[in-house]
């Protein structure tokens, strides 16, 4: 090898340029260390155009999300940045870029509420998130709906309340809780007090059929039946209801009610008797 020029040469020309990239390397790695390119400005944005940041606290971000900032310009973890930015509540996403020569800017995307879910005081977004967040700060915007259902369902739930409060807008009716049970039955709670359990879905119709039902009576009952509280629509035929201080009269004694609402309390005892094997 000693005698063989070519071979000297290549392995010289091999060692210098090694030699060459390692002192390059460390004049960059020198020059990213300056103090000029220490982060100086972090700056905080909304990701909706013209939208200001409503819940966001900066005294939080400071907090939470500054404060765990680590390195300079060149150094600095984005990722670690961005899931930083993340765990402040009420921010539902981060995105973070560099900007030359001593700035990061954070885009924030905030949750947007639309009521609580469950009973641990979280809370159910427009966009079926559950987040974490201050209750009383969600209060400030508009009242909140109630939604509880099985870990997974809550975009399903979402669905079902944007559909419910469709098909009750009529009757100027409007949902203030929804619950999906353990074994997937709805409930859902009007404004008006009333509760009107509407069962499993055995078909994809079959809520909207049930609600089509109490829609078509519901005038009628309301007329007749004064402080309905719940309405059980689980039945093929009919439904069943409880209301204050209503009361069946003995066979045969006089009725101190109007007659539509006697017909009406005969009908739904015989169908708690005779319909209950069609409750789903």
């Amino acid at each position: 090898m000693w005698h063989d020029a070519k071979a000297l040469n290549a392995s010289a020309g091999g060692i210098f340029a090694v030699t060459l990239l390692a002192c390059m390397a460390a004049g960059v790695w020198w020059l990213a260390q300056r103090p000029m390119f220490n982060l100086r400005v972090i700056r905080v944005e909304s990701m909706a155009a013209k939208e200001e940041l409503r819940h966001v606290n900066r005294l939080t971000l400071r907090n939470s999300g500054l404060s765990r900032i680590n390195g300079n310009f060149f150094t600095t973890n984005l990722d670690a940045v961005r899931q930083s930015f993340e765990s402040v509540p009420w921010v539902r996403r981060a995105a973070v870029r560099r900007e030359w020569p001593d700035q990061l800017i954070v885009a924030l995307e905030e949750h947007e509420a639309l009521g609580t879910w469950g009973e641990d005081g979280r809370l159910l977004s427009t966009k079926g998130d559950v987040f974490t967040a201050n209750l009383a700060e969600a209060e400030e915007d508009h009242e909140l709906p109630q939604f509880d259902g099985p870990e997974g369902s809550e975009k399903d739930v979402l669905s079902r309340y944007a559909e419910l409060s469709g098909w009750f807008a009529p009757l100027k009716l409007a949902p203030q809780a929804l619950s999906l049970s353990s074994r997937y039955a709805w409930t859902v709670k009007l404004n008006n007090g009333m509760s009107v359990a509407l069962g499993r879905e055995q078909t994809a119709t079959t809520l909207k059929e049930r609600v089509d039902r109490l829609m078509g009576i519901y005038p009628q009952l309301e007329a007749n039946v004064p402080n309905i509280e719940t309405i059980d629509m689980r039945y093929q035929n009919g439904l069943t209801l409880s209301a204050a201080g209503l009361k069946i009269p003995a066979e045969g004694a006089k009725a101190k009610v109007q007659p539509a609402v006697m017909k009406q309390a005969k009908q739904t005892t015989n169908l708690k008797t005779t319909s209950i094997k069609h409750i789903q």
